[in-house]
């Protein structure tokens, strides 16, 4: 049923184009309508896409402009485009509800003829409109069908058998959600059925539904709440964050819905959930965390910005890192202070990235001027008081694991993610191995004696080692590996050594007999550093002149090796 434009009459004509060029410009553009149509600036509505501006005239005349009568109506329109240049628009449209003659077409497009500045003249006339309503049917069928009657017949058809099965169903849906978009020029809504519930979800028909026919909810006598629920509701809508928000029944005595008539209700005793609005910016916009020291770039860290909110109290700003997530609150009120929450996470991260976590969170400890920049520039930032000495000690011992770990990962060319435990023995040998890759002599405290196998050779040293005397001792030995959660690492070739050992007591006389009778070959002795001592490391291929003298362990709270 098409539009019966002469007899609709200039305010349903205005409202019909309004929500036609809704729809025909996008959400990139700005839609604004002009209250007092033939206002001082001839604009009746002004579509504005970045620098571009489009205006719109709606002029009711259904039978036209032609000279031999209403000969005022050339004027007004005369008069109306010249005010309206005065904004320099680069597009002007003549909206009118009928069909323009030749005669009538020429005057318009004569309109900017002498023209300082290029302007494109349009005519939206009965036809074009016409067929935008065809475009966008739900339109016309809110402006042209009796509702009564087409949800009557709806409803008389759900009464009847549904002899086609589950086509049957999907199309009598359709149906009545096509009854539904009809109810509103800008909104509709999406039904479902969960048992015995039927579930309403509210959707705007374009982009600006929200702004053109807003949709507003009250809520009396709210509480009391539990402290998460109150700090949700002040997280949601003091600083538009995007947290879903849930309220039981009992703790709302009323919900009063106004906007469109068909919404219009009270609710009592109701379950009330509200989730995130829709971002300000998109989503997995590039971002970064910067420290400043005046104009200054002191550190950046890069990110991903998930969230910009805007509530009655602040703004909020979620920035996600590689292991961390900030939340910023940023209250209005100068006065006030902002609240910055930054939690991490090493699970899944290799050592080299959770090292840069960890500098990430003392940096803040530290203190200082930081902002969240996107290539639009600073969307949040402030001031950050130092934290307490006892946050960097916290951390002290955990960003030492990890630069050791990191070391030994690069240097076996193994790669893996922080364990999530290790036993006390693990870490002191993360420790002797960073030091080893580093080129150091190390006392290995899990290495009280080493077992040698005999050649069968009997030499001075060999007889005076089994004979008891006290000897030195430095030998090569085969790859030296470590078992790090599981996974055995390679450090290379080692030397093995110390300035004193001995042969047990229990093991001398046996030994030495057999190295006399010739039947030493493969004969296994254990020897041990004298004084209950470890047996020092070195990597084979560490620099020239780093020399056996060992070097501290230096974890805090463990007792050097000797």
């Amino acid at each position: 049923m098409a539009v019966e434009w002469e007899r609709i009459g200039q305010p349903a004509f205005d409202r019909i184009v309004e929500a036609v060029v809704h729809r025909v410009y996008d959400a990139a553009s700005r839609v604004e309508a002009v209250n007092g149509r033939g206002g001082d600036d001839g604009i009746d509505i002004k579509v504005s896409h970045g620098s571009r501006i489009r205006v719109f005239q709606l002029k009711y005349y259904p039978d036209g402009f032609p000279t031999t009568s209403h000969k005022g109506r050339r004027g007004s329109i005369k008069a109306s485009f010249t005010r309206a240049m005065r904004g320099a628009p680069q597009e002007w449209v003549l909206v009118v509800p009928c069909v323009l003659t030749p005669t009538e077409q020429a005057f318009v497009r004569s309109l900017a003829d002498g023209l300082a500045v290029e302007v494109e003249v349009e005519v939206w006339d009965r036809a074009t409109l016409d067929d935008l309503l065809a475009v966008h049917a739900d339109l016309e069928a809110s402006f042209t069908r009796d509702q009564l009657f087409e949800a009557a017949k709806v409803y008389g058809q759900e009464r009847a058998l549904l002899m086609g099965g589950v086509d049957d169903v999907s199309a009598r849906v359709r149906a009545l959600g096509g009854q539904a978009d009809g109810l509103d020029d800008h909104w509709t809504i999406d039904s479902a059925r969960q048992g015995d519930t039927v579930v309403h979800t509210l959707r705007g028909k374009h982009p600006r539904a929200h702004e053109v026919s807003p949709v507003m909810f009250t809520l009396t006598g709210i509480g009391p709440l539990a402290p998460e629920q109150s700090e949700a509701v002040r997280h949601s809508l003091g600083y538009g964050l995007d947290e879903k928000v849930v309220l039981p029944r009992g703790a709302v005595e009323k919900v009063t819905v106004t906007g469109p008539e068909f919404l219009g209700r009270e609710l009592e005793n109701a379950e009330v959930r509200w989730g995130p609005a829709k971002a300000d910016q998109p989503a997995g916009v590039e971002a970064d965390l910067v420290f400043l020291d005046g104009d200054q770039i002191t550190a950046s860290y890069p990110g991903t910005l998930k969230h910009l909110g805007l509530g009655s109290v602040g703004r909020s700003v979620r920035m996600e890192l590689a292991g961390g997530r900030l939340q910023l609150l940023m209250p209005e009120n100068p006065q006030a202070a902002a609240s910055l929450t930054f939690s991490f996470s090493l699970e899944g991260l290799e050592p080299a990235a959770a090292l840069r976590v960890l500098r990430l969170h003392q940096r803040m400890a530290a203190g200082g001027t930081f902002e969240v920049r996107t290539g639009a520039g600073a969307v949040g930032g402030g001031e950050i008081p130092p934290s307490a000495e006892a946050v960097y000690r916290d951390f002290a011992q955990l960003q030492l694991f990890l630069e050791d770990l990191e070391v030994v990962q690069r240097h076996s060319e193994q790669y893996f993610p922080v364990p999530d435990e290790l036993t006390r023995e693990e870490r002191i040998m993360v420790r002797v191995a960073r030091l080893l890759a580093d080129g150091h002599c190390v006392v290995c405290p899990f290495l009280p004696e080493v077992r040698l196998t005999l050649n069968g050779r009997d030499t001075p040293t060999a007889r005076a080692l089994l004979g008891g005397e006290v000897q030195p001792l430095h030998l090569p030995c085969g790859a030296f590996p470590v078992q790090i959660a599981g996974r055995r690492l390679e450090l290379g070739p080692v030397f093995v050594s110390h300035p004193e050992v001995a042969v047990a007591a229990d093991s001398r006389g046996q030994t030495l007999a057999a190295l006399t009778a010739g039947r030493g070959d493969g004969v296994e002795v254990g020897v041990r550093p004298v004084g209950g001592g470890r047996f020092r490391l070195v990597l084979q291929r560490s620099p020239s002149g780093s020399g056996m003298t060992p070097v501290p362990l230096g974890l805090p709270g463990f007792r050097e090796p000797h």
